[in-house]
């Protein structure tokens, strides 16, 4: 069941792209989706060893 604190992204890729990245994934033992957010993690930790931490800002707190 899907987290609901978790955001959504919704994307639209063309037919060889979808097909490429479903043959990687079942490769792999992943879903798609799961794919696609080990390929966003994987980029984001480049990011992050080549330019410095990304500091997530702190949400106000409600009194």
């Amino acid at each position: 069941m899907r987290n609901k604190n978790n955001k959504h992204l919704g994307i639209e890729i063309d037919p060889e792209l979808h097909y490429k990245l479903h043959y990687i994934s079942k490769y792999y033992g992943r879903s798609a989706n799961g794919e696609i957010l080990y390929l966003i993690r994987q980029a984001i930790k480049a990011f992050e060893q080549s330019e410095g931490e990304i500091e997530i800002p702190q949400a106000p707190q409600e009194n």
